[in-house]
């Protein structure tokens, strides 16, 4: 059965509440700022949450529009709260499991830690309708929890955050790295890379060709 925690609003605030607290992620979110297009006039952010992920592209392409999708009834009212005044953000409300719905063209698609809740022949679809929704020379950065290659790996990953195999988050649905990278080289990214990584954390992408085979 797939398990989704995250439309439960107790579960949601939880992870806002320590999301400061996840281990050298502020490492991964300045690698992924590293690997934006130098020109980011609008982006997609997938899996939007509190709007962490947003704040920080809006501070390095203050200028740049955004749309933010989340389904969490919690999350949304966050982001409603925060950016109400914001006429360069737009707010949908989407559950990733359903294709993405018409959102126009964008310079960058990003997400942080959301995808991995999807499950994997969902994921693979994903990333096929975010390409489509690149412009040409459009980055895809997604900065992810991936599997470990062993359970002895996932356990240790898991002490790292205080949980267990019984307190782990069941909404998780973790896939290979090397898998997913391989999926974005098929559907046709290319400088498709890992550009950070840290045990079970990764920085995924990929950027759409401005000229198509």
């Amino acid at each position: 059965m797939s398990i989704n925690l995250w439309s439960n609003a107790e579960h949601s605030l939880g992870y806002l509440q320590r999301a400061d607290s996840i281990p050298h992620r502020r490492e991964g979110e300045a690698a992924l700022l590293e690997f934006l297009p130098a020109k980011v006039e609008r982006f997609l952010d997938i899996g939007s949450g509190g709007g962490r992920l947003l704040n920080l592209v809006r501070s390095t392409h203050p200028a740049a529009s955004c749309v933010a999708l989340d389904f969490s009834p919690a999350m949304l009212e966050e982001l409603r709260k925060q950016f109400v005044t914001d006429v360069n953000i737009t707010i949908v409300a989407h559950d990733l499991s359903n294709p993405l719905p018409d959102l126009g063209a964008f310079d960058a698609v990003v997400s942080s830690f959301a995808i991995h809740h999807v499950t994997h022949e969902r994921k693979r679809t994903l990333y096929t309708e975010i390409f489509t929704k690149l412009n040409p020379g459009g980055a895809f950065l997604n900065l992810e929890h991936v599997a470990s290659p062993s359970e002895n790996l996932h356990s240790r990953f898991l002490a790292t955050m205080d949980l267990t195999n019984e307190t782990e988050d069941p909404s998780n649905k973790l896939l290979d790295l090397e898998i997913q990278l391989a999926w974005l080289r098929q559907i046709g990214f290319t400088d498709v890379d890992c550009h950070w990584k840290w045990r079970e954390l990764a920085l995924l992408a990929g950027s759409k060709p401005i000229r198509l085979a």
